[in-house]
């Protein structure tokens, strides 16, 4: 991508976030994936993980704003899906930020632009640039802009696929659920896990995911899709 392009894309960009930098390289910085990078310090996983501490206190505190009656378990079924992988992933792509990515040639081939765990992470990382750049209040008001209307149109179960297999279990009478690693593949910086999950009784059902944790839940949701198909 030319030097004028980023340019234009950056500018874009900063009309939909509603902040004008006052360091671009900040920016510039939050679309650096690793793979392009032959040093990681000059990725932007530094501002990914600033971001991710950044969305979590600005998504609590909407939350905690917005739905005053409900418990703190509640709340948090609400914060896993509003900060998910996915749910950052939507976000990113409805600010493009996929067009500001710089990928190494290969992660470019495999198609980067379009992987959710690397648009997630560019999501964070600008978040994390807004609020080095110009503080909480104008990154906590970005998070609230874009996440409010997802808040209210969620409208799915409140537990989580993992809660809701393991109270279905116990409902049931049923041993609770085993979860295996079936395969990890991909790069180091971007492995692809498969989880196995296995209920007395019942097929297994397997799911993948970034993350473990996030195959497990992949796993846990499509057990309970067959589940509750009977």
């Amino acid at each position: 991508m030319s030097g004028g392009a980023t340019s234009k894309r950056h500018s874009a960009l900063q009309d939909h976030l509603g902040h004008r930098f006052g360091d671009p390289d900040l920016l510039t910085q939050a679309f650096k994936h690793a793979s392009g990078q032959t040093d990681r310090l000059n990725s932007n996983e530094r501002l990914e993980f600033l971001g991710d501490r950044v969305l979590g206190l600005a998504v609590s505190a909407l939350l905690y704003d917005r739905f005053p009656e409900e418990s703190e378990g509640e709340l948090g079924y609400r914060f896993t899906a509003l900060v998910r992988k996915d749910t950052l992933a939507a976000v990113a792509r409805d600010l493009d930020l996929a067009s500001c990515l710089a990928l190494s040639p290969g992660e470019k081939a495999a198609g980067g632009r379009d992987n959710p765990s690397i648009l997630a992470d560019a999501c964070e990382a600008v978040i994390g640039a807004l609020f080095l750049d110009a503080g909480y209040d104008v990154a906590a008001g970005f998070v609230r802009r874009m996440w409010t209307p997802l808040a209210d149109a969620h409208t799915g179960p409140l537990k989580d696929a993992k809660t809701r297999l393991q109270e279905r279990c116990q409902k049931d009478g049923l041993a609770l659920p085993v979860y295996a690693v079936a395969d990890q593949s991909g790069p180091d910086h971007a492995p692809t896990f498969t989880v196995t999950v296995q209920v007395a009784g019942r097929p297994d059902q397997s799911g993948t995911g970034s993350a473990k944790q996030e195959a497990e839940q992949a796993a846990a949701a499509a057990m309970m899709d067959s589940w509750e198909a009977k």
